[in-house]
């Protein structure tokens, strides 16, 4: 007789395809260049292989419902009719325009939004949903929003219309939905009195509904994700969580719900989520290491226990002896029909497929694994777990020879740099002087007018510079044509941004692949690769640097650049680099050491470069943390420690320069309020924020805290097609004016423009302008 093998769950996987085939699809039909049909016919193909592909490598609890065309919480708003009135939808199937509007926003003044983001003359439409980040990863995920007294209403059939089509092709999967408490919190009211959980019992039929026509169509297990129990939850949430899994045990009595929790421990609320009428758990083990002994201790008996030991957000390969020592015995204990294997969290993070990598280091390839090697990895310990350890002798011989490998490696390892990191000093981090006496020097040197307009960085980049950067890279443009290249594009910028009237001038990172990117790959200790692409949010991804070993800057980066740029120009040019602490969260980092260690190592070669800037003749240089927010830990008593280190490395990073050197800096899509005294530390002369999509709600935390420096407060959003009016930036303007003084606000879109295309930049800065030039009318007027 056989033995019962370990079940095996991914949880979801990456939906864009190997070759980004989702984003091709995406962008040409956005473009009018393909229909409707097209598009959904390579969803249809991208999920079929992705079932394929799991169901190959040993995954038995395959997932549906994890592929998205956009976003998983922009699907969960459809499914339960969650929609906007400014969308104009009437009730029904969502529709694509309605769908992608909320995505991206839609020029079209009509009430039914255009899917493909064309522009409609000088119809200026609706905005996108607000966009921020999924927990503390670097995905996006569109904010719901909800009215008193919403009433939902099931209104996407896509769960149960992808169960099906996975089925036809025969495969049983396990449904992923959001789950309804999660849901909740994540979205927003306009009316801030509102608790979303107050909603719960309007939004509960719908899930209800949801899980019946599942179990109709064959469905045993429903994965329900609700990874706001690793948050610090009050005992309103918690009781919403005993609610929602109560009235759905007595409806469904015969749904197995995997409750599936992710991105850290459950902490204190380890009570509640035993306590819910589920058939199953999933923990990560990886972020939450330290909670299996309690879980194992307290969980009932028949609970299945799935154990998320394969890290799902991290690119590094597992030591899966270890592993098995730490879950052999919970096996032994609770038997293998009560525990299932599983990644930490989904396999949405981490890039698909290793082999498609043929140009890394083969000892840095060696201690690495994707989404196709981690569901491997979860074979091989089920096949141990199942078989005795002889069954995988092997690949467990292969894991832990790379492990010993990557700890003594001296590809890893640097003296240098480790010589370097104990002669910090706590100096190293103070500017001279104070703000407001740097403020009167940079004043006087710069001579800007009131409300100067700038932008955060880099201007589009065209089918043209991509072209050319591909050419160069395959080697088929030379050094010298490439840099004539680059040369006219940076000159046109200039001359451009010169012509329309912006008071501090960029060159636009024409050369530039992504702001991390082009850092690491003149940084040592940093790795990349040709296909580790994951989703930002919607077509929008990224190749997150490899940082594999100790940080240095071998030679100057941007120095030339800059020089060259500000030769075409009267107007200052900004100094353009990206801050320690978003090079770190923006990267797949090393867990051999501490977070903070790397980000000291990094901020340390930053400042050298922020040194030479300075002596080139710099007189702004803007130094980019839009990932600081987003590192924030989930749970509020691991904050400060966070914020001292990721603080401290930007002033690390910042304060090797003069008084009359103004220093910039940028956060994106991030929620201030809880850590503005945290941001005001950091004690940038400037700061730059997104506040144009949430209609400078940010700005509230500057009604109880004090600001003391400059701001730009973004009135142009970059993430949509659209261009705003000047009356609509004049608006947000006038409303930063009621918490802040004129005196401290600058003017710049929320971001980098790179993605956006000309003929929507050209107008919408003109527009900005403009703004800038009515509000400073208004300042003259009240002094007369």
């Amino acid at each position: 007789m056989s033995k019962k093998s370990l079940s095996i769950a991914s949880l979801g996987v990456p939906r864009i395809g190997p070759r980004r085939e989702l984003k091709l699809a995406l962008e040409s039909y956005w473009s009018g260049k393909t229909d409707a049909a097209a598009l959904l016919a390579t969803a249809a193909e991208l999920r079929a292989a992705n079932w394929a592909r799991q169901h190959a490598l040993g995954v038995t609890e395959i997932p549906s419902n994890d592929f998205s065309l956009y976003d998983q919480v922009l699907d969960t708003s459809c499914m339960v009719g969650a929609i906007p009135e400014i969308y104009g939808w009437n009730g029904g199937e969502v529709s694509l325009d309605t769908y992608f509007a909320m995505a991206r926003g839609s020029q079209q003044q009509s009430g039914e939004a255009c899917a493909h983001g064309h522009s409609h003359g000088a119809g200026h439409g609706v905005p996108a949903l607000e966009m921020t980040k999924w927990f503390d990863t670097n995905y996006h995920y569109m904010v719901p929003e909800f009215t008193r007294g919403q009433t939902f209403t099931l209104s996407s059939t896509k769960p149960m219309d992808e169960y099906r089509e996975a089925k036809a092709l025969g495969y049983q999967t396990r449904p992923v939905l959001l789950g309804p408490v999660t849901f909740l919190k994540l979205g927003k009211s306009k009316d801030a009195t509102l608790n979303p959980l107050s909603l719960l019992p309007n939004i509960l039929p719908v899930y209800t509904e949801v899980l019946r026509r599942l179990s109709a169509n064959g469905a045993e297990w429903v994965q329900i994700d609700e990874p706001c129990l690793v948050l610090d939850l009050d005992d309103t949430a918690r009781r919403a969580l005993r609610d929602t899994y109560a009235v759905l045990a007595r409806a469904l009595p015969n749904v197995k719900i995997m409750l599936t929790t992710y991105f850290g421990d459950l902490g204190n609320n380890l009570e509640t989520a035993l306590s819910l009428p589920v058939a199953g758990l999933h923990l990560d083990l990886v972020r939450g290491a330290d909670q299996l002994d309690a879980v194992v201790e307290k969980a009932r008996e028949g609970l299945v226990l799935s154990l998320g030991i394969i890290d799902g957000r991290n690119i590094w390969r597992a030591d899966l002896e270890k592993i098995l020592e730490r879950i052999e015995p919970v096996v032994a204990q609770r038997g293998r029909d009560h525990v299932m294997l599983a990644p930490s969290c989904s396999l949405l993070h981490v890039p698909i497929d290793l082999e498609q990598e043929m140009r890394l280091d083969p000892d840095l390839k060696s201690w690495l694994a994707f989404a196709v090697q981690k569901m491997s990895e979860l074979s091989v310990l089920g096949r141990a777990l199942t078989d005795g350890r002889d069954a995988a002798a092997e690949e467990l011989r292969a894991s832990s020879s790379a492990a010993e490998s990557r700890r003594t490696s001296p590809k890893v390892h640097n003296s240098a740099v480790a010589k370097r990191m104990g002669a910090l000093t706590p100096d190293m981090a103070i500017r001279a002087t104070p703000f407001i006496e740097r403020r009167a020097k940079q004043q006087e040197r710069l001579d800007l007018p009131s409300y100067p307009t700038t932008t955060i960085g880099s201007f589009p980049q065209t089918p043209e510079v991509r072209k050319a950067r591909s050419q160069f890279g395959k080697g088929q443009l030379s050094q010298a044509d490439y840099d004539a290249f680059l040369a006219r594009e940076t000159a046109a910028c200039v001359q451009w941004q010169e012509e329309i009237g912006l008071d501090v001038l960029v060159h636009g990172e024409f050369e530039r692949n992504d702001m991390v990117q082009y850092f690491g790959e003149r940084l040592s200790g940093f790795a990349f690769t040709q296909h580790g692409w994951v989703q930002s949010y919607g077509s929008r991804y990224v190749r997150p640097p490899l940082l594999f070993g100790d940080v240095s800057r071998p030679e100057p980066i941007t120095v030339d650049t800059w020089k060259h740029a500000q030769s075409l120009a009267e107007k200052p040019m900004k100094g353009m680099l990206t801050g320690p602490v978003t090079i770190l969260n923006w990267s797949f980092v090393r867990d051999d050491v501490t977070r903070d260690a790397v980000c000291r190592q990094i901020a340390l070669a930053i400042r050298d470069e922020v040194i030479d800037l300075e002596a080139a003749g710099a007189k702004i240089i803007q130094i980019d943390e839009a990932a600081l927010r987003e590192g924030l830990p989930l749970r509020r008593a691991d904050w400060q420690h966070y914020l001292d280190w990721a603080v401290e490395s930007f002033r690390i990073t910042a304060s090797g320069v003069r008084d009359e050197t103004q220093i910039h800096t940028h956060m994106c899509y991030s929620e201030f309020n809880d850590i503005i005294t945290a941001i005001g530390n950091m004690d940038a002369d400037v700061i730059s924020i997104e506040t144009s999509r949430s209609k400078m709600e940010l700005l509230e935390a500057f009604v109880s805290y004090r600001y003391p420096n400059d701001i730009g407060p973004g009135v142009y959003d970059i993430h949509s097609p659209r261009c705003p009016a000047t009356a609509e930036m004049v608006d947000l303007l006038q409303r930063a004016g009621r918490h802040l003084s004129p005196e401290q606000i600058w003017v710049n879109p929320d971001c980098g423009l790179k993605t956006r295309k000309w003929d929507e930049v050209r107008p919408a800065l003109i527009n900005m302008v403009e703004a800038a030039r009515v509000l400073r009318g208004e300042l003259r007027e009240a002094a007369e």
